[in-house]
């Protein structure tokens, strides 16, 4: 049982509570990849070392992705308003106290605060679309939403660049701490209530168990690159949420309709194929970042403002793609829709891989990125209404915060894969053409391309060569990273043409409380 405004919005409060819903929304994206752009800052501001300031940029997306499902279950029971109310200022001060720290130590603490404000909005801002809006305009609705959070991230580096130029990293949260006042002044004023009337207490076991096995498995996925995939930290890291992971399924189970979150859902083709097409697609776009940006900045030489600035056709493309999804998948179903999306990004992987040259320079890889970019905008918004259309409307926190923890996954996990790749075909490309290269600047260089173009001055003669065989070298290791995202996302093409969203899926959850029948 659910409680909810008496009198439904109307068509202009609709469109009031979702700009509200994507202001917070940006402000939390923002967040996740800005300080990427002011690393060496944050070194010197607080005389830290690398792991320290990785660990300040991680901090937030760990608490943020472990507590989603338990916050999301949470602000279903306690109140939608209240709980957003309550995220927004957290997330603010947070925010706030993170501009004006005077240690690395206080910037922990308040990055740590902010992921834990950031995991009360997020799931909040998408149970409120598709518990307010009415079905015919759900989907385009949701379809804004996974704009925002697709495109925001890119938008949120863009600008975090440009004000590291022009100003300082403190300057990073001046835009959330905005971005925050504006929608608690619009949250107050427009955005309805409403919770769940549950007959079951609160399922205390499985949230405690979703937390260990979130954090143990994201820290994995963080840390394993930087420390060593086989350092005991990593598998005891490993084992521990692979554990609890199994535990909270088992638990689950037991507690059938009183659980956290059913996982007897996967057993349907809705949310099984919607989460792992989320899983996918994200994790190639964190693994496209991870190339991207060392080949506009090493390769190309262009400063972190011009190389953000490149991303952005590939943002605005998802953007107006995510927008667009609704009406086709209205047109042809959500499966077909996806899998066009999918075959879409694909094709973009294929023809990075195949185009990209150090000589053809942002020409090669940006049909590409365009590509891509629309692909995954395509593929975004019907995963996102599979999920959210397989839980009732009362418990959308939980279905919401799912998508959400999806989407951390996927990106972690694209980071880890698809930046192994890259390093590995970059160290097995430059060792042969490093002849000649004296000793200690050979060792630097197959660190990385990065690392290769700082030492080659110091090499003498061997400056021109050195420079260029590093640059044909992170070429190598791209093409070996996008042809295995290829292969991903041609398996993830079959999976879903064979097992996607059915037709008559989306109509049948649709029903409050009724949920799609299982596939056979």
């Amino acid at each position: 049982m659910s409680t909810s405004p008496s009198s439904p919005p109307d068509a202009r409060q609709r469109r009031t509570i979702l700009v509200t819903v994507c202001v917070a929304l940006m402000a939390v994206i923002a967040s996740v990849s800005g300080l990427n752009v002011a690393q060496p800052d944050l070194a010197i501001a607080f005389d830290a070392s690398q792991s320290t300031i990785l660990w300040i940029i991680n901090i937030y997306t760990l608490s943020l992705a472990a507590l989603l499902l338990p916050l999301g279950a949470i602000g279903d029971r306690l109140g939608r308003k209240p709980m957003l109310l309550a995220g927004l200022t957290l997330f603010g001060v947070a925010s706030a106290v993170a501009g004006l720290a005077p240690s690395s130590g206080v910037m922990l603490a308040a990055r740590l605060l902010s992921g834990v404000g950031a995991a009360m909005i997020m799931p909040i801002t998408l149970a409120v679309i598709t518990s307010t809006f009415p079905e015919e305009e759900r989907g385009r609705a949701i379809g804004v939403w996974t704009g925002v959070a697709g495109g925001g991230g890119i938008l949120g580096m863009f600008l975090s660049a440009a004000l590291v130029d022009v100003a300082s990293w403190r300057w990073l949260f001046v835009l959330p701490v905005v971005l925050v006042a504006v929608a608690l002044a619009m949250t107050l004023r427009s955005v309805p209530d409403s919770r769940e009337r549950s007959g079951h207490s609160f399922d205390t076991v499985g949230a405690l168990t979703s937390v260990v096995a979130v954090v143990g498995l994201i820290f994995v996925l963080q840390e394993g690159p930087e420390r060593g995939w086989n350092a005991p930290v990593t598998l005891l890291s490993l084992v521990v949420g692979v554990l609890a992971a199994v535990a909270f399924v088992a638990w689950e189970l037991r507690r059938r309709d009183a659980s956290l979150l059913d996982v007897r859902l996967f057993r349907e083709r809705g949310p099984a194929g919607g989460s792992v097409t989320l899983l996918t697609v994200f994790g190639v776009q964190a693994g496209i970042f991870v190339v991207l940006f060392p080949f506009f900045q090493a390769v190309l030489g262009w400063s972190g403002l011009l190389s953000t600035l490149a991303l952005m056709p590939m943002a605005v493309l998802m953007m107006l793609a995510s927008g667009l999804a609704p009406k086709l998948a209205a047109r042809v179903g959500s499966r077909a829709t996806m899998a066009a999306g999918i075959a879409l990004a694909s094709a973009g992987l294929a023809l990075m891989a195949a185009l990209v040259s150090v000589g053809g320079g942002y020409l090669s890889v940006l049909p590409g990125m365009l590509a891509m970019g629309t692909g995954m905008g395509l593929s975004m918004t019907p995963s996102t209404e599979a999920i959210t259309g397989a839980l009732p409307r009362e418990r959308q926190g939980v279905a919401s915060a799912l998508n959400d923890v999806t989407r951390e996954f996927g990106t972690a996990l694209g980071v880890a894969l698809l930046g192994a790749l890259l390093s590995a075909g970059y160290r097995g490309a430059i060792g042969s053409r490093l002849d000649g290269v004296p000793r200690g600047a050979a060792d630097t260089a197959r660190e990385g391309v990065a690392n290769a173009v700082e030492v080659a001055p110091a090499t003498g003669p061997h400056a021109r060569a050195l420079v260029r065989a590093a640059r044909e070298s992170f070429v190598d290791g791209w093409q070996q990273a996008m042809w295995a995202g290829v292969a991903v996302m041609a398996a993830l093409f079959l999976y879903i043409v064979l097992r996607g969203p059915r037709a008559q899926d989306a109509a049948v959850a649709d029903s409050a409380g009724k949920q799609p029948e299982p596939v056979a």
